[in-house]
């Protein structure tokens, strides 16, 4: 049976290593850090590398791995990792095989900025955006008369990191010169006000275009509770959301898996579109659990075998245990939360951090990571707006 490598150890991972492994997979697992799925009984072999994907050396590494292991595929489960197998494509390709876009591709999908204009040039629901990234002058009329509260985002960043509110013209002038020096290029965005769902959608996507497989997540909670992951995510069916994400997809000729942030306008009930993760989503378990074994779909895409029908289901739960008992501390709506905080069990209810009573020190080994996270000091600068 075929090996596997996944490039990462959060939940993510987590979320697919016990399909693969009863599908008769042997899993092997390269990581910066412990996390959560590097302990799991269904990873079979595990390294660890402190070295930067945007290095030589850490290509070396992989190449490596997978030249002595015989690794059929390549998964990535963070944007770093997806980012390093589309910009080293032609090279990993003659090695091993994996489903992604090619670098070009690849950026003007991730790059926030270049998303929204995208979404501005072919009409697709989105916040109102303006590019900073040209623009010495930030004095400029656009941006005096712009709708604050606004929201300054990096063009790269996962998790929130970097992005800060700012309420008017004279705070942006204050704020945007040291943000632009610690993240890089900036764009101003329209604050989207709290009340409207928040949604993610995951698509895969062939080189022709054809859609292999789609799911969608409603997250009804996350941590931290002004701008976090997702503590709770309800599996649900958006038919029209979905069908612009394929859209813009295919408008950039994505090659792969493609995991879609967007957030509902309170005042219109319109679903915008707000970024593309290259990579598996924390909560992808949720869909799992739904029943799209997305595990299996990624390596029979990359192994070129035909691709198999699932039966899809909504309603179905997912809590990251963890993460769900600090909103529970945190947020006022802990009583009125639906699904409720207080189901536990029942048939449609998972864990993110915890697959059952007989893999359990994953839930122990990435809550302690979690834990030193929470007390970091930068964590919680970057995570704050």
């Amino acid at each position: 049976m075929e090996r596997i490598l996944l490039l990462g150890s959060g939940t993510q991972a987590l979320a697919i290593v016990k399909g693969l492994a009863k599908a008769g997979y042997t899993i092997y697992m390269i990581f910066e850090e412990a996390n959560y799925a590097d302990t799991s009984r269904y990873v079979n072999k595990h390294f660890v590398c402190h070295v930067s994907p945007k290095s030589d050396e850490y290509l070396e590494i992989v190449e490596k791995i997978i030249i002595k292991e015989e690794i059929d595929v390549l998964i990535p489960t963070g944007d770093r990792s997806a980012e390093f197998i589309s910009r080293n494509k032609a090279r990993l390709n003659k090695i091993t095989k994996f489903t992604t876009p090619n670098h070009t591709i690849f950026i003007n999908g991730y790059d926030k900025n270049k998303l929204m204009a995208l979404c501005q040039k072919n009409n697709y629901p989105h916040p109102q955006t303006i590019d900073l990234t040209e623009l010495n002058d930030l004095s400029v009329k656009e941006l005096k008369t712009f709708c604050y509260p606004a929201m300054l985002k990096p063009n790269y960043t996962t998790g929130g990191r970097g992005m800060v509110v700012v309420n008017s013209h004279q705070e942006l002038l204050e704020k945007y010169p040291k943000l632009h020096l610690q993240y890089g290029d900036y764009h101003l965005q329209r604050f989207i006000r709290e009340g409207g769902r928040q949604v993610k959608i995951q698509l895969f996507v062939n080189s022709d275009g054809q859609l292999i497989a789609h799911s969608a997540m409603e997250k009804v909670r996350w941590y931290p509770i002004k701008a976090g992951s997702s503590c709770c995510s309800v599996s649900i069916i958006e038919e029209k959301a979905t069908e612009i994400c394929l859209q813009i997809l295919r408008d950039l000729h994505w090659e792969g898996f493609a995991d879609f942030d967007l957030i509902e306008d309170p005042d219109t009930r319109e679903l915008l579109i707000m970024e593309i993760n290259p990579r598996l989503p924390a909560c992808l378990g949720t869909a799992i659990h739904a029943g799209i074994d997305w595990g299996q779909i990624i390596v029979d895409e990359a192994l070129g075998h035909e691709s198999k029908s699932y039966e899809y289901k909504t309603g179905v739960a997912l809590r990251h245990l963890g993460f769900d008992v600090l909103w529970f501390l945190k947020s006022p709506r802990r009583f009125t939360s639906e699904p409720s905080w207080f189901r536990f069990f029942g048939k449609n209810v998972f864990y993110q951090d915890m697959d059952g009573w007989r893999d359990l020190k994953p839930f122990f080994s990435g809550t302690y990571h979690n834990i030193k996270k929470l007390f970091d000091p930068s964590f919680k600068k970057a995570k704050s707006i």
